[in-house]
């Protein structure tokens, strides 16, 4: 159902109306507040993993690409860009915004059940590396991502772009402190990420890497806490060259993933690849 926007105070226009992430993430009348995903294939890549739309917010020339995505009972608002980027501060340069409920997150124990490789991100503040992050998660075939509290949430708008849309895609959710997550973790070799006199290198560990791997990442400049050191059964490096002591966060979690990774299936390999291509070229 496409309905112009002629009036910008209308309330159902409220989820784009210069909405801060955090205040999407409670808004009211939500039961887990919700997330605005760009382009018309991030929406779609939304829809194919479930999520319920709300509304969708498109320039004109996107109005019936996003009512054939969403169907007839979600409203389309659409108008000219100049009115729309008035009402979100910014302009939509991917054609298309779509609100949507976030769905309930599980509980790290059932997300992990049957999980070879997960990734666990520990206060990585940067909504960029968030998102860079899970893009390789979910080329490389990591299984899923556990994040601390402290972490940037991947449903913020620009994690949701940095990854492509794959935050939508790989499984996730929120873990509790170090001395909780333990009991939760049991069966993984927890593999942290740092820089240490103990390290082993990343092609060392990869050689003889366990069948159950929990990789460990922390943020930009801190690095891991003391507790996740603590908690690791092994702490990996990656040997650099040239007086460089480490890699940017993102980039460390993709050739960790890439050395300890399996080879892919043929589903992994072509199943989603006319997506991928599109979502790179949006």
């Amino acid at each position: 159902m496409i309905v112009p926007v002629t009036d910008l105070a209308d309330p159902r226009l409220a989820d784009y109306s210069h909405q801060t992430d955090v205040a999407l993430k409670k808004a009211r009348g939500t039961e887990h507040g919700i997330y605005l995903a760009e382009s018309a294939l991030v929406l779609e890549r939304a829809l194919r993993a479930g999520h319920v739309p709300r509304s969708v917010l498109a320039l004109g020339g996107t109005a019936e690409e996003a009512a054939a995505l969403v169907g007839d009972d979600v409203p389309v608002f659409s108008g000219p860009g100049e009115l729309l980027a008035e009402l979100t501060g910014y302009e939509l340069h991917r054609g298309l915004i779509g609100s949507l409920n976030r769905p309930p997150l599980l509980g790290v124990s059932e997300l992990i059940r049957d999980a070879r490789r997960i990734v666990i991100l520990e206060n990585v503040a940067d909504p960029t590396n968030v998102g860079a992050i899970f893009r390789s998660v979910a080329a490389i075939g990591a299984d899923a991502v556990l994040v601390t509290s402290r972490c940037s949430d991947p449903f913020y708008r620009r994690a949701i772009r940095v990854s492509m849309g794959t935050v939508l895609q790989v499984p996730w959710t929120r873990m509790g402190e170090w001395n909780a997550a333990a009991a939760e973790l049991a069966g993984f070799h927890i593999a942290a990420l740092a820089l240490s006199e103990n390290a082993v290198s990343l092609r060392e560990f990869a050689a003889r890497a366990p069948e159950r791997v929990a990789l460990v990442l922390g943020a930009e400049g801190d690095g891991l806490t003391p507790e996740a050191i603590a908690a690791a059964d092994t702490i990996v490096t990656i040997p650099m060259a040239h007086g460089i002591d480490s890699l940017n966060v993102a980039a460390t979690a993709a050739v960790a993933m890439f050395a300890l990774a399996a080879e892919p299936s043929p589903r992994q390999n072509s199943g989603d690849r006319g997506a991928r291509v599109a979502l790179d070229r949006s």
